[in-house]
């Protein structure tokens, strides 16, 4: 049995401001912010993410990790060094390990001009003192941090551009020290993990198919390409998006251009647990990577002053007239 989650928790960054949401159950519609950090002063946020209690952000710049309380007081900070004055090219990445304990942090150190490899390091959540670092081959742009829901370990996708993408998991072992272990491949982009990290999924750097994986080993249990979903593989191709709308569920995004150069996108479904396509998913989103599913079978969009909205495709009663299948839910 699945076990059940708390509540999400993400963040968005509003007008230099750190806004935290709670994707909590029965939560739907606009979210409004549960929780508010302002950084310090003349800081440039790159990334955060908020403690699940909402008391402490962690969050990056260019040149630093930062921990502060919901007062705005400095728990801890962390530098990059030496500092880069390179503004461009660069985005170092965080996220909280499951128990809250540690932060890891991922360092693109070679694109920052820093004479050396990138990093990930392990923080101490409480102090910020680093418990282990894995000196990178990467040239890296930037990442994105997965958390495991069960096991806690940790999945990075570190994006090198033009060169591809690798992949790396972080694990702690029975010592209390953190282990790494990077996948045999250059040219897979990881989108997300199932809610019971069963297996994840991720998209060929080029575009050219979708695949699920085995957890933790990413034996490729199937793949469909470009062509599975009716398209043209000479003139569509595969988001860098989507992802899981339930365990049973994935949603793959297709794109490409029209005859007369308008771009397109469209979301399918993919049952996971058969290994087949099931249809078209019809949602409301400005881009591609504007819908963010959540697992639980609601999923994320934007909405006005970019505040997330939560839909679900249950139906639900309305005050006024029976909600549709995906009509959004009211708060």
């Amino acid at each position: 049995m699945i076990p059940e989650p708390p509540p999400k928790v993400i963040t968005r960054l509003r007008g230099g401001e750190i806004h935290a949401y709670v994707v909590g159950t029965g939560v739907f519609g606009r979210l409004e912010p549960t929780a508010v950090f302002r950084p310090r002063d003349g800081e440039e946020v790159v990334a955060s993410v908020v403690r699940q209690d909402l008391e402490r952000v962690v969050y990056t710049t260019l040149n630093e990790v930062v921990c502060l309380t919901r007062a705005g007081d400095l728990v801890w900070a962390s530098d990059f060094e030496p500092r880069s004055d390179v503004r461009r090219g660069h985005r170092p990445d965080c996220v909280l390990s499951r128990d809250g304990r540690t932060v890891w942090v991922y360092r693109p150190d070679a694109m920052a001009g820093r004479g050396g490899g990138d990093q990930w390091a392990v923080h101490d959540a409480d102090n910020g003192v680093v418990l282990a670092r894995c000196e990178l081959e990467t040239v890296g742009h930037g990442a994105t941090h997965h958390v495991h829901p069960v096991d806690g370990s940790i999945y990075l996708d570190i994006g090198e551009g033009q060169d591809g993408s690798v992949i790396l998991r972080g694990t702690v072992g029975a010592g209390g020290e953190p282990e790494f272990v990077t996948y045999p491949w250059q040219d897979r982009c990881l989108i997300d993990l199932a809610p019971s990290g069963h297996q994840f999924m991720t998209v060929d750097h080029e575009q050219a198919d979708v695949a699920f994986h085995d957890h933790p080993d990413g034996d490729v249990l199937f793949t469909f390409p470009v062509e599975a979903f009716g398209y043209d593989p000479e003139e569509s191709f595969v988001e860098w998006s989507g992802g899981y709308l339930t365990e049973d569920t994935a949603i793959v995004t297709l794109g490409g251009e029209s005859q007369d150069e308008e771009e397109w996108f469209r979301h399918h479904l993919v049952d996971v647990r058969k290994g087949i396509l099931s249809g078209e998913f019809t949602v409301k989103a400005s881009n591609p990577y504007e819908l963010v599913p959540l697992g639980d079978g609601s999923w994320l969009t934007g909405g006005p002053d970019d505040d997330p909205v939560r839909w679900s495709s249950a139906p639900q009663p309305h005050p006024a007239a029976p909600a549709s299948p995906y009509e959004r839910q009211q708060p």
